[in-house]
C-alpha cells in the first residue's frame, strides 16, 4: 500500500525526524493560503502522485512568490505527469504539497526495506542523494553503504553512528543524523512497513539534516494491525480500478498487459501459469489468486473482474484441489458461468482431489467451455483458442 509524499512527511514528523514545512493543496483556491502561511518567499510546487521522477516529469518546480506560485499550481494541477515509474499514459495530479524553500549543503540517499536474502531489513544510504538508487547501485556500487538489522534486536545507536560517519556526516551533525536514522527505523517497524526511502536526505546550511523527500509503502499484510490508522490514507484514485474492486471480494488480482485472464488458486501456481501461457505464445492479462477455498461466489466476481478488462480475449482456470475438492470447484465454475455472462473462450484445467469426477462434471454441464489437463494443455489450448 502506497501514500503520499505529504502522508509520509505527516508520519516522520510523528516520528521525530524532521521535513519541511509544507502545506498540502487539493483545490487551486488553496494555493494563496498555502504560500502566506510558509510566510512567503521561495517555495516549492511538488505534484502527488503514487511514483517517482515527478522532479524529470515536471511535477516539481521551486518558485518565488505568490503569483509564481499560482501559475505554476496552475499548470502542474489536473496534469497528466509521466515519469518512468508511472508508464507512458501518466497519472493524473489532483494534489499538490507546497514547501517552504531550503538552502541545501548537501543530498543523501536513505532507505530501508527488507531483504529476502537475508530474511532481515537492511539500511541503504549513499551519498549520491537525489539520485535513482537502482543507477547508483549499477554504475557506483561502492558508494552504497549496507547496514543490516537484526529484527529482534532493531537498528542499535553504533549501526546508527556507523551510517552517520560512512556518510561524511562530521561534528555535531553526527549525532543528529544518528538520531534521524533511529527514528526511521522506529517507525519502519511500528508501521509495519515495506519500505521507507528519503531522497533526497538533505544537510541545510544552518547545520540540519531533514527529509527533503519521503515515499512509505506499508506491507498490506499488517492492515489488520492498523485498521483505524491507514484507512484515510489510502488514495484509491491512484490504484488501478479492477485491483480496488477485487480487493473488496478478497481477490488477489494485479492487472497486467496480456490477453490472457488468469483465475488460479494460490500465488505459486497462478506465477507459473503466467509463465506458461508466455511459453506458448502470450501474454498474461492479470495475476488472479482466488484463494484456497474457492467457491461458485468468488469464481462469480473473479470472472467479472477479469472480463471487466477489454484486453482480455480468453480465460484460463487453473485449480488445484487440494483444500477444496475438484468436483466442488466444478460445481462452483458452472455456478459461477450461471452468474457471469462469460463471452470469451473458457479453458478449465482441474488438478488434484476428485479430478476426475470434475472433468465429467464439466463434460456434462452443457456449458461452452474447452476441459484441459496438465498446465502445459492448458495453455496450449487458451492461446489456440482466440490466435
Amino acid at each position: 500500500m502506497k501514500i503520499h509524499e505529504y502522508q509520509a512527511k505527516a508520519l516522520l514528523q510523528e516520528a521525530g525526524v524532521q521535513v519541511p514545512r509544507g502545506v498540502p493543496v487539493f483545490d487551486l483556491s488553496q494555493v494563496e493560503a498555502a504560500v502566506n502561511e510558509l510566510g512567503g518567499g521561495t517555495v516549492v510546487v511538488k505534484a502527488q502522485i503514487h511514483a517517482g521522477g515527478r522532479g524529470k516529469g515536471g511535477g516539481v518546480k521551486v518558485v518565488n512568490g505568490l503569483a509564481e506560485a499560482e501559475k505554476v499550481a496552475g499548470e502542474i494541477f489536473g496534469m497528466q505527469l509521466v515519469t518512468h515509474q508511472t508508464g507512458p499514459e501518466g497519472k493524473k495530479v489532483k494534489r499538490l504539497l507546497i514547501e517552504e524553500g531550503m538552502t541545501i549543503k548537501k543530498e543523501y540517499y536513505f532507505g530501508i526495506v527488507v531483504d529476502r536474502a537475508s530474511e532481515c531489513p537492511v539500511i541503504m544510504a549513499s551519498t549520491e542523494g537525489g539520485m535513482e538508487i537502482e543507477k547508483v547501485a549499477a554504475e557506483t556500487p561502492e558508494k552504497i553503504i549496507k547496514e543490516f538489522i537484526d529484527p529482534a534486536l532493531g537498528l542499535r545507536p553504533f549501526q546508527a553512528t556507523k551510517i552517520a560517519y560512512g556518510l561524511g556526516f562530521e561534528g555535531k551533525v553526527v549525532r543528529q543524523a544518528s538520531t534521524l536514522f533511529m527514528n526511521l527505523y522506529k517507525l519502519f517497524e511500528a508501521q509495519d512497513c515495506a519500505m521507507v526511502e528519503i531522497n533526497p536526505l538533505v544537510e541545510t546550511a544552518d547545520g540540519r539534516v531533514l527529509a527533503l523527500d519521503a515515499k512509505i509503502n506499508f506491507d498490506e499484510n499488517a492492515l489488520y494491525r492498523h485498521k483505524e490508522s491507514w484507512t484515510g490514507l489510502r488514495d484509491l484514485d491512484e490504484e488501478e480500478p479492477l485491483e480496488v474492486e477485487a480487493s473488496k471480494f478478497g481477490l488477489n488480482y494485479i492487472k497486467l498487459d496480456g490477453e490472457v485472464g488468469c483465475m488460479v488458486n494460490g500465488a505459486g501456481l497462478a506465477m507459473a501459469t503466467m509463465d506458461i501461457i508466455k511459453l506458448a505464445g502470450a501474454e498474461p492479462a492479470n495475476f488472479l489468486d482466488v484463494g484456497g477455498a474457492a467457491n461458485a461466489e468468488s469464481v462469480a466476481n473473479a470472472f467479472r473482474i477479469i472480463l471487466s478488462d477489454p484486453n482480455v480475449k480468453a480465460v484460463l482456470v487453473n485449480i488445484f484441489g487440494g483444500i477444496v475438492r475438484c468436483d466442488r470447484i466444478a460445481s462452483g465454475i458452472i455456478e459461477a458461468t450461471k452468474m457471469v455472462d462469460v463471452t470469451v473462450p473458457l479453458v478449465v484445467r482441474l488438478e488434484g482431489t476428485n479430478a476426475e469426477e470434475a472433468s465429467k462434471i464439466l463434460a456434462e454441464s452443457g456449458i461452452d467451455m474447452i476441459v484441459a489437463r496438465g498446465l502445459a494443455d492448458a495453455a496450449t489450448k487458451v492461446v489456440a483458442s482466440f490466435k
